[in-house]
This record gives C-alpha cells, sequence and structure tokens, in this order.
C-alpha cells in the first residue's frame, strides 16, 4: 500500500508540472544558448591549429595563416547544429526557474523508473520507452534557441571577434536580449538538492560530476 501511495504522490507531482501550460520564457532561452555555444567554444579554445586562407595566385603569393582559435571557421563550427544540443535537456519540475531545465534524468523521473524496476506498475499516459523523449517545454526551448540565434547572430559574431573579454551571457543576453526586468534568471544558481543523494552536503558520484546546471558554466 505505501508503495501504491508512493508511486501516486510522484505521477501527481510530475503529471501537474506537465499540464500547467509552462513555456521557456526570453531570459531562460538566452541563458541555456550561451551555456552551450561557450563550452562548444571551451572544447577548442586550446586548439593550436593554423589555417590557410585565399587563393594561390600564378604570381606564387602564399595563402594567409591564420590561428584556427580565433577564426571565423572555429565559431561556426560551434553554432553550427547548437540548439539541437537543447534537446539534451529534461524538464525537473521540483527545481524553481531556469532551474528545472538541465541535463539528465529529474529526481521524479528516476523514482519513477526505479519503481518499474522493481516490478510496480506506473502509467503515466505514454509508453516507457517515450519517457527520455524531449519535452514540449524542451522542443520549444530549441525553436526558440534557433530563432534568437538567427536574430541575433551579428552580437554575436561581434561579441567573438571584439569582446570575448566579457561573458557572452552578459554581452548578448543582459546587453541586447534582454530587458533590466527580464534578466532575474540569469542570476539563479544551482546550488544541489538538500536531503537527498547528491545533493549540497555529499560527495557527487562519478557520473554526477560529469553533469553541469547552466548555473556552474
Amino acid at each position: 500500500m505505501k508503495v501504491l501511495v508512493l508511486v501516486l504522490l510522484y505521477i501527481g507531482s510530475f503529471v501537474t508540472a506537465n499540464e500547467d501550460g509552462r513555456l521557456p520564457n526570453k531570459c531562460e532561452v538566452c541563458k541555456f544558448l550561451t551555456v552551450e555555444l561557450q563550452e562548444a567554444l571551451g572544447k577548442t579554445v586550446r586548439s593550436k591549429e593554423v589555417l590557410e586562407v585565399g587563393e594561390v595566385l600564378d604570381t606564387g603569393r602564399r595563402r594567409r595563416k591564420i590561428k584556427y582559435n580565433t577564426s571565423e571557421t572555429r565559431l561556426a563550427e560551434a553554432v553550427d547544429n547548437i540548439c539541437e544540443r537543447i534537446l539534451q535537456y529534461s524538464v525537473h519540475a521540483e527545481r524553481p526557474g531556469s532551474l528545472r531545465y538541465a541535463k539528465g534524468s529529474s529526481q521524479t523521473m528516476m523514482t519513477l523508473k526505479n519503481l518499474v524496476d522493481k516490478g510496480v506498475k506506473v502509467d503515466l499516459g505514454l509508453p516507457y520507452e517515450l519517457w527520455d523523449e524531449p519535452s514540449v517545454e524542451v522542443t520549444d526551448m530549441k525553436k526558440q534557441c534557433e530563432t534568437m540565434l538567427e536574430q541575433y547572430e551579428e552580437v554575436v559574431e561581434d561579441w567573438y571577434f571584439h569582446h570575448q573579454d566579457q561573458r557572452l551571457e552578459d554581452f548578448l543576453c543582459e546587453k541586447h536580449v534582454l530587458e533590466a526586468s527580464d534578466r532575474k534568471c540569469l542570476n539563479e544558481v544551482w546550488k544541489g538538492d538538500l536531503g537527498v543523494k547528491g545533493g549540497a552536503g555529499e560527495e557527487p558520484s562519478a557520473e554526477e560530476e560529469n553533469t553541469h546546471d547552466a548555473g556552474e558554466l
């Protein structure tokens, strides 16, 4: 009986969170766009590759050489399909504000899966194999990300070539995309789930150490 009650409680919280019609706001979209782009660029920041650009003329003039880590090519490769990475996020309905979006399964979903593994029948109204598919919220964030990236492409390029001394989140979101009254989510930082495994005050597992929320980057 206790197990069944627990299942109902978790299903209730899961369904309620997904029926409230909440979609990502502009602040959240900009926040995670910058997180993903900074992370993509960070993977190549130490590259020592040198590119040769330009045409080789009949006069024998050499092609111009430029460093990859300051090239337009590096930015283009980082931006390419950057919004697809948003689909790796899940909705963690137990968390507030923009912190509800993070990579990996939510606490609620992990609990439900554990119950299924123990033989408890859990009905969420969709097949088990679809539980990890991107939610409506996440899919909407990906679409908004694509629109925002297209709209502010020149701003991103300006930051990349001239303002990398500033955080991309500050330059893009605060100075160009958001009004002062819409920047609340930029200050939301994940500090862990108090009282649960992997929460504040506990040592994270090896898998958890490789998972980062937006507020940590």
